[in-house]
């Protein structure tokens, strides 16, 4: 059966080591509290295929269920243009054991090594997937009508993959299902939402979700797959599965039993329009800001531990990976003669013998004839490992918690820190210190939740205000107008607090924000609570963490606001702009596929929230607030 994948699809171009990062929550790129600016161990939780910089610190927030969590990344080969099909995938898991970990060491795969045998409970190493959901995916056959090209993989499960030959061991995680999507095993990955350049296969991702459709997998006893690790492979489908019996030609063996996992029985992802981003620039989208989707935490996600992963994979049209023709079959048969892929109709080739006589094949570094005179050939930078490739970041652990009655009906949005101490080049990928996010337009009886966390452990040479190493942040208005900045029209009849032109604050008696009280305002000022006098010109003194819970907009205007530890003009900008209007704001996205706006409606306590807009607009990408 084909299953669309993204390792099915082919990319043509100059390979790098490093392509998506996540800013929002904070990316961990496989980080936890190194002080150094390379990651110490790059399969501690996951199989990034990232440049061993970038990432952030371990540091945890927690999220209201119903509020709004911007999730903003950045991705160096582009999305959502002509240049290349790009799929973003991104996902939540919660498991009572998902945790960040106190050691950069792989979590073992030999309960032997763990802390009472039990590998899930050990609290030294950092865990996503769990270790039984390991040991199926090392035992479990792999898909082999895959196209592999002419990589020769040096195992017959799912550890192995085109992307992963070796079968190199990264956390728990289960090379097969990151490498393809939608997956057809049982995952704890909940779809968030899919951004594509082609939307017409949005419907079909949405009906293939686990979010909606059920899982099927081959039952052995635990005990049994325990004690026969080394020789026991689990089949991968319901004939071969029924036909299982271990120990083999034993009547009285065990029976493998074809079983149904049910779906995650949510709703399913939301799938659009992959927002615009230039190649080779790990940088804005057209905005001037990251690209990001807005996610509104669904009740279904509280929990305590949580993470949240993207996904990116980038390809050519050099064939179409969607038909169901590019399988196992075309894969290479001798070593050294490349794969069976047909070349010849793309480039006006006679046929397949043609096509390989001249270097028009599917294989690493091929030497292309483009003058046909066999006297000049072309190499191309082409590792068939890494064509159709699969990028990813996830975040640190996170809580997800049900909301007070008080913000049960309202709307709630949240503003977090993003960056790293540094300089631009000291923390490259990783980006500097902002606001997330920097623009944010909500309405008088809007609540927004202000939290932010950092590290103390970043390199103690990168640049920045304060003690070495250490991140802090604060928030307090810019002091008044001096010039006009543009032509006004964003708080044309509105009040206007602060100056984003400005490098000083405002004095906190004559300021405003948000419609907080003074002593509010003093702890936005002087990051407290937690936080009892000290030496706080720079905030040393100040912790990590801070956090203001959600407070509800009271005051209509815009207002900017700035941190006074990291504003260093020339140098680095922290600063933020909340538009706050009197009346409702609706925002949707709507792209080639049309869509439909309303006004949010009133929901009752338990039910289902939205994301403010109709179902048919679900394959958007234009941001539109009225």
């Amino acid at each position: 059966m084909f299953y669309a994948n993204l390792g099915f699809i082919l990319l043509i171009g100059q390979l790098v080591n490093g392509d998506i990062y996540m800013h929002n929550p904070r990316g961990s790129n496989n980080r936890l509290d190194e002080q150094g600016r390379e990651r110490n161990n790059g399969n501690r939780v996951f199989d990034s295929q990232n440049n061993d910089r970038g990432g952030y610190n371990v540091g945890s927030l927690y999220y209201y269920a119903g509020s709004i969590l911007p999730i903003e990344w950045t991705s160096q080969h582009s999305c959502g243009g002509p240049n290349n099909h790009c799929e973003l995938i991104v996902q939540y898991m919660c498991d009572e054991n998902l945790r960040d970990g106190a050691t950069t060491t792989t979590i073992p795969d030999n309960p032997a090594l763990c802390e009472n045998y039990l590998c899930n409970t050990d609290l030294r190493y950092g865990m996503h997937e769990d270790f039984q959901y390991y040991m199926d995916c090392k035992m479990r056959l792999r898909n082999d009508n895959l196209f592999l090209a002419d990589q020769q993989l040096k195992g017959n499960t799912a550890r192995f993959t085109r992307q992963n030959p070796q079968g190199t061991r990264r956390g728990y995680e289960c090379p097969e299902e990151r490498d393809y999507y939608p997956y057809w095993h049982p995952s704890p990955w909940r779809d968030i939402a899919i951004m594509t350049n082609n939307v017409s296969r949005c419907s079909y991702y949405q009906e293939e979700s686990e979010n909606v459709k059920s899982r099927y997998y081959c039952y052995l006893p635990y005990t049994l797959k325990v004690q026969n690790q080394r020789n026991l492979r689990i089949p991968n489908n319901k004939e071969d599965c029924e036909a299982f019996v271990y120990p083999a030609n034993d009547a009285n063996g065990t029976r493998g039993v074809w079983t149904e996992s049910p779906s995650h029985g949510i709703d399913p992802p939301m799938c659009q329009e992959a927002e615009f981003s230039r190649d080779n620039h790990l940088g804005n989208g057209p905005s001037g800001y990251p690209n990001l989707f807005n996610w509104t935490i669904p009740e279904d996600a509280i929990a305590e531990k949580c993470a949240v992963r993207i996904r990116y994979n980038i390809s050519t049209a050099e064939f179409d990976g969607w038909d169901g023709s590019t399988n196992a079959t075309l894969n290479e048969v001798q070593n050294n003669e490349g794969s069976l892929l047909d070349l010849s109709s793309k480039y006006g080739l006679s046929d397949l013998e043609e096509a390989r006589d001249r270097g028009y094949v599917l294989e690493n570094n091929p030497q292309t004839d483009i003058f046909d005179n066999d006297k000049l050939v072309l190499q191309l930078a082409i590792n068939t490992a890494q064509f159709g490739r699969t990028f990813q970041d996830r975040s640190h652990a996170m809580a997800m918690r049900s909301p007070p009655d008080e913000l049960v009906n309202s709307r709630v949005f949240n503003v977090n820190v993003r960056g790293k101490r540094g300089n631009i080049v000291q923390v490259y990928p990783a980006v500097e210190y902002d606001f997330v996010p920097n623009t944010l337009m909500a309405s008088v009886g809007d609540y927004v939740h202000i939290q932010w966390t950092g590290s103390n452990t970043n390199p103690r040479n990168n640049d920045g205000q304060g003690l070495a190493g250490t991140d802090r942040s604060n928030m307090v208005l810019q002091a008044d107008t001096v010039y006009d900045e543009d032509s006004g029209s964003v708080w044309e009849g509105r009040s206007k607090f602060g100056h984003w032109g400005r490098s000083y604050p405002e004095i906190l008696d004559d300021s405003t924000l948000l419609g907080l009280t003074r002593p509010q305002r003093e702890m936005l000022a002087l990051v407290a609570p937690g936080q009892f006098r000290g030496e706080m010109s720079e905030l040393d003194d100040a912790g990590t963490y801070f956090d203001l819970g959600p407070q509800k907009v009271t005051t209509a205007g815009v207002a900017h606001y700035m941190c006074t530890r990291n504003n260093n003009f020339s140098n680095r900008s922290q600063k933020g702009k909340l538009v706050v209007m009197d009346i409702p704001i609706v925002e949707a996205q709507i792209g080639s596929m049309g869509g439909e706006m309303e006004l949010p409606q009133k929901k009752s306590h338990g039910e289902s929230r939205g994301r403010g807009t109709s179902r048919p607009d679900v394959y958007a990408n234009g941001k539109l607030a009225l």
